[in-house]
């Protein structure tokens, strides 16, 4: 019993630090000059449904993609949000290790399974390792194009590098999509002819 009430204390407290993501921002984008950009957990979140919709274009598992999108940024508590700037002036622990401390005291399956899915996001090569990776990319070109629409106009790097480093067909596809839209052009699909909304 006294294992029990330690290992729901360690995962309790884990969900916890979780709820962190949902007001850390990503620093980043203040290099372009985002004064209020968008916090860790809302770009997990659509990294993650991005995951899942290339995962189905592509013929992966979604639920696995979705998954390993979802876990992708969780060490961003303990090490917060490091600009690729600043990743040359700092030696951090790797995300492995991070989630090891994250969930050290967490139920011993929990452990297992977190411990897991971040080794297999950081240093797999399967198909929904490939589409999770594109998904984080396709986020970031996406978040820059809304923020391109608010007048940010120093994002054109974040857009570039992010199609760079697409893989497969069906994010590089979308991305040029979303290039080429705005983002309330979905409204005219289902409001034809409408443009008081």
């Amino acid at each position: 019993m006294a294992d029990e009430t330690e290992h729901a204390k360690g995962t309790a407290g884990f969900l916890l630090e979780m709820g962190m993501l949902k007001r850390a921002k990503r620093s980043g984008w203040w290099i372009a000059g985002v004064k209020d950009p968008e916090t860790i957990a809302e770009h997990s979140f659509r990294v993650a449904l991005i995951g899942s919709v290339l995962a189905m274009m592509e013929g992966a598992d979604p639920a696995k993609t979705a998954l390993l999108g979802l876990w992708h940024d969780t060490q961003e508590t303990r090490v917060g949000d490091i600009p690729h700037i600043g990743r040359r002036y700092l030696d951090a622990a790797s995300n492995e290790k991070v989630t090891a401390d994250q969930v050290s005291a967490a139920h011993p399956a929990v452990r297992a399974a977190a411990q897991r899915i971040v080794s297999e996001y950081e240093n797999g090569d399967s198909l929904e390792v490939v589409c999770a990776h594109d998904a984080d990319k396709l986020e970031c070109l996406i978040q820059a194009v809304e923020y391109r629409e608010q007048g940010y106009k120093n994002v054109g790097p974040w857009i570039d590098s992010s199609i760079s480093k697409l893989k497969t067909a069906s994010a590089q596809a979308l991305a040029e999509e979303a290039l080429r839209m705005t983002s309330v052009e979905w409204q005219q699909t289902y409001l034809p002819g409408q443009v008081d909304i």
